[in-house]
């Protein structure tokens, strides 16, 4: 059965874990879940839960009212509300440490975008290892539309993801796609998309292929990809021989060729 920590309705954050899956709910559908202060501190507490419990082994990110995050809330960005360079680059800080915490996370994380995924939205969701999109659904970067430069992760994680030449292309000009289209070869920008419809199934089928691997198999492999990107070619060899050494010396290494040898299902302990 799943557990919901929402002690009030209007919570910016909702925390849901079902077996071992965690999803982080934005809950400001009034304004697309627009992201203010409460809302960031509030997900990057939650992250901070997730990454500590033995039990999730997925983490999924998802926005109530139907979208996923339309960005920073615009009042928030006013002088009037924001003040100095000070606040200002307080807040650019904790944006930026947040998204990082999910993209270095130990497990797997995983966007689900319905709606609109911008600017500040379309950082988080870059900031995932997966993200999954309806059709219908619309994702871009958005600022330069408002004059405004994304401080979480456009820049060093973007061109990674689709190529320098497509990233420019988002950022310079404020495009947005469709889900099918950031979902396509052309683009590269999202895993999968789905009719509306049946997003949770697709979801549901992608995050069970996910959550029945190895914890330190998956802790290891991730770290290493991630940590891959920067690095040359003969650091990443000796990285991939002690990543191998490590992992093949596991409990769960030993439990996973024992599961295969006595044809049955492993039984993870994440050691």
């Amino acid at each position: 059965m799943a557990t919901v920590e929402q002690a009030l309705d209007t919570e910016p954050i909702q925390y849901e874990v079902d077996g071992h899956v965690a999803t982080i709910w934005l809950n400001r559908p009034h304004i697309r879940n627009a992201v203010n202060w409460e809302l960031l501190n509030q997900m990057a507490e939650r992250v901070e839960q997730a990454a500590a419990d033995d039990d999730v082994r997925v983490v999924l990110f998802r926005g109530r009212g139907g979208t996923f995050c339309a960005g920073a809330d615009l009042n928030m960005l006013s002088s009037t509300h924001l003040g100095t360079s000070k606040t200002s680059l307080e807040l650019a800080n904790l944006s930026a440490r947040t998204y990082d915490r999910i993209h270095t996370m130990d497990k797997p994380t995983v966007a689900i975008i319905e709606g609109y995924a911008v600017a500040g939205g379309f950082e988080l969701a870059i900031s995932t290892d997966f993200a999954i999109i309806a059709d219908e659904a619309q994702i871009g970067d958005f600022h330069i539309r408002r004059a405004l430069f994304g401080g979480c992760g456009p820049i060093y994680r973007l061109p990674r993801i689709m190529g320098i030449r497509r990233a420019k292309e988002l950022m310079l000009t404020g495009k947005l796609l469709s889900g099918k289209e950031a979902a396509s070869a052309e683009w590269n920008l999202c895993n999968k998309s789905a009719p509306a419809a049946e997003l949770d199934q697709c979801v549901a089928d992608f995050v069970a292929d996910l959550a029945d691997k190895s914890p330190f198999c998956m802790k290891i492999t991730k770290n290493t990809l991630n940590r891959g990107l920067d690095a040359d070619t003969e650091s990443l060899i000796v990285m991939e021989q002690m990543a191998c050494n490590v992992v093949h010396n596991s409990r769960d290494a030993k439990e996973g060729v024992a599961a295969f040898l006595e044809k049955r299902d492993p039984v993870w302990t994440g050691t």
